[in-house]
């Protein structure tokens, strides 16, 4: 799948395992299985504003704090 770690943060949210807003720490205790420069990087690359033009998914609420963007993006 395409958007495989996007995916599986909303549906950690979606199910309650995740809440918001949350931290790279809640995101990889929520969602394991994925490599740890994952984790430390993709909330990161994909907050709006980001610099590299990647497509915003996330808000940056506080220090390493997030919130995703509503509506979810790809359909989920």
């Amino acid at each position: 799948m395409q958007h495989k770690v996007y995916s599986a943060i909303v549906s950690a949210i979606k199910n309650g395992t995740l809440n918001e807003p949350f931290s790279t720490n809640d995101f990889k205790n929520a969602c394991p299985g994925f490599g740890m420069g994952t984790y430390n990087a993709f909330l990161y690359k994909h907050c709006r504003g980001n610099k590299g033009g990647n497509s915003e998914l996330f808000l940056k609420v506080g220090p390493n704090m997030f919130r995703c963007i509503r509506p979810f993006k790809y359909g989920l």
